[in-house]
């Protein structure tokens, strides 16, 4: 499969193929949907919390005494129906929401995931991106590539160029080639490959164990 290739000017230069084991891969709408579900429950942050009536502050004694009051007998103050006592069967901050996949499995809904962005003709690639880093510059050269709302920029390692000139763009967002996930391809419309961050890609998923 090929895409446009771009200068930084804007100008389309030509296109260049895209590696068959990553882009070509038929689409397993449920083993996205599995690596998805995983990516959005290892980010849950457990912040409720709430107290039991082992937890809270008080005394451990009874309220009052056994008999000859005319009220229902109480065991202790701390007690879920007392007022200020704990809560029976409260959210706790011990709960663990992490769940995992094989390894192939994760790389594969990410291949099928870029597959399914290339069958859309959703993806393009950058010759190079040179200069100092302003927003200006990058905001004219995006405005000229056939992007269709929002765009995601793939690198290939750290680049101060790309990274600062993009912080302050709302529809565009860098990305390390080696980070890519199934919740940012689903997010975003369009992706920008450098040629350099098409070879990472390769060496990071194609590597040989």
């Amino acid at each position: 499969m090929k895409v446009d290739l771009y200068s930084q000017s804007g100008d389309k230069k030509g296109q260049i193929d895209l590696n068959k084991e990553i882009f070509e891969v038929p689409f397993n709408k449920d083993l996205v949907h599995q690596a998805l579900v995983m990516q959005l429950a290892n980010a849950r942050q457990v912040s409720a919390h709430t107290k039991t009536k082992g937890e809270v502050s008080g005394r451990n004694m009874k309220p009052y005494k056994q008999k000859h009051t005319g009220n229902a007998r109480q065991g202790s103050l701390r007690n879920p129906h007392m007022r200020g006592g704990g809560v029976a069967f409260g959210p706790n901050n011990e709960r663990n929401f992490k769940k995992d996949m094989p390894k192939k499995q994760r790389r594969k809904a990410l291949f099928c995931a870029l597959s399914a962005k290339a069958k859309e003709n959703s993806i393009l690639a950058l010759e190079k991106y040179e200069g100092e880093p302003k927003t200006k510059a990058l905001s004219a050269l995006l405005s000229k590539l056939p992007i269709k709302r929002d765009v995601l920029i793939v690198i290939p390692g750290k680049e101060k160029t790309f990274e600062l000139a993009a912080r302050n763009l709302r529809n565009a967002k860098t990305i390390l080639a080696g980070y890519l996930n199934i919740q940012d391809l689903q997010k975003y419309d369009t992706l920008l490959f450098t040629k350099a961050a098409l070879e990472k890609l390769e060496e990071v998923f194609l590597k040989k164990a």
